[in-house]
């Protein structure tokens, strides 16, 4: 079984919302579409579930052509962050409905309603009405309504985004198992790297409506394609610098200069575009360190790490450093960069070199 997609598009009036896609989705997979808002992952999941028709192109289940078939004429179930329910039904009549519809037995409807309900920390509710709940029980309850469902296709639209940390942990380790188990096609939006990261599977990056890469979590990650899809996958984004190579010299961008990393050694001579992570940066020095004078903007404290927003001549960074630091918003802060952590990106976005560390990886 699988969900095929082949050059949809989806334009609205004059604004091209999905540019030309082509995507294949395995029976049995996880698979996140991952992006900022307005990327275009919720109206990528709508044409999959045949809520939208896409404006060109056409959508393959198992091979057939179900472009035009009726969202409710396919076996899809769907969950957004903004929870679904029916308020006159109670938490086991909500999460028994889709089953009931499908003439499930009784002894089997009310096993799975229950096992559902316990992994969702339901249990202690079912008797319960949906507005007497908090929002994130609604939502896990809304949740519990798509597990249940048996679908072949299983759509979530940033769905835990309204749960508590503990138990978006939680689900995020248990729902991937449990469409394994049933081998349905699972789609997850998020805007969130760190959780594309801990649901694995595959990844779809998307940018302005376009996919920028597709493939292992892993893979995309450590190996993006071009610098976008880099800037997608990196929370806070990737950070940039224009350097140029000349010989067995490195310039990057403010008169400095050093020798060329061993790790760049094989690159051709020209301009090209580095690009690191925030947790690449440090404060202190090692090695073969790349060494930069900032001017500090901004630090956030989050507890175990700080935020530190710099001004490297005009251009903005911003590193993520371990553990609390006392530093002065204005203040002049050097930071090091270990040439390891460096991806090369050709001027147009491109990617030339992959970064050692993710090769090794």
């Amino acid at each position: 079984m699988a969900l095929e997609l082949r050059n949809v598009t989806r334009v609205v009036g004059a604004a091209t919302h999905i540019h030309a896609t082509d995507l294949v989705l395995e029976r049995g997979t996880m698979n996140v579409l991952l992006g900022p808002t307005l990327a275009g992952k919720t109206t990528l999941m709508r044409v999959m579930a045949g809520l939208d028709a896409p404006t060109t192109g056409s959508v393959h289940w198992d091979g057939e052509d179900v472009t035009g078939r009726r969202v409710q004429d396919r076996n899809v179930a769907m969950v957004y962050q903004q929870f679904i329910n029916y308020p006159s039904m109670t938490v086991y009549e909500n999460i028994a409905s889709p089953m009931r519809l499908k003439g499930v037995s009784s002894n089997e409807l009310d096993r799975r309603v229950r096992e559902t309900a316990e992994l969702m920390k339901l249990d202690a509710m079912l008797d319960r009405k949906p507005l007497e709940l908090s929002g994130g029980q609604q939502q896990r309850c809304a949740l519990a309504r798509a597990l249940v469902k048996d679908a072949g296709l299983v759509l979530l639209d940033e769905p835990l985004a309204n749960l508590d940390y503990k138990l978006r942990e939680e689900l995020r380790t248990e729902i991937p198992k449990i469409f394994e188990r049933s081998g349905a096609i699972f789609v997850y939006a998020t805007t969130e790297p760190e959780e594309a990261l801990l649901l694995g599977g595959n990844t779809a990056t998307l940018w302005e409506g376009r996919v920028t890469q597709f493939g292992p979590t892993g893979s995309v990650y450590r190996k993006p394609v071009d610098a976008t899809t880099a800037r997608v996958f990196s929370d806070p984004p990737m950070n940039f610098l224009t350097v140029q190579k000349a010989g067995d010299r490195l310039a990057y961008g403010d008169g400095q200069d050093a020798p060329v990393p061993v790790a760049l050694a094989g690159v051709a001579d020209g301009p090209y575009v580095a690009g690191f992570r925030p947790n690449h940066l440090s404060l202190t020095s090692h090695g073969e360190a790349l060494s930069f004078a900032t001017r500090l903007t901004v630090t956030e404290i989050t507890g175990s790490e700080t935020f530190v927003h710099l001004d490297h001549h005009g251009e903005r960074w911003v590193g993520l450093i371990h553990g609390v630091q006392n530093l002065q918003p204005g203040q002049d802060l050097t930071v090091h960069l270990d040439p390891a952590h460096v991806y090369l990106f050709a001027p147009d976005g491109a990617l030339v070199s992959t970064a050692p560390y993710a090769e090794a990886a």
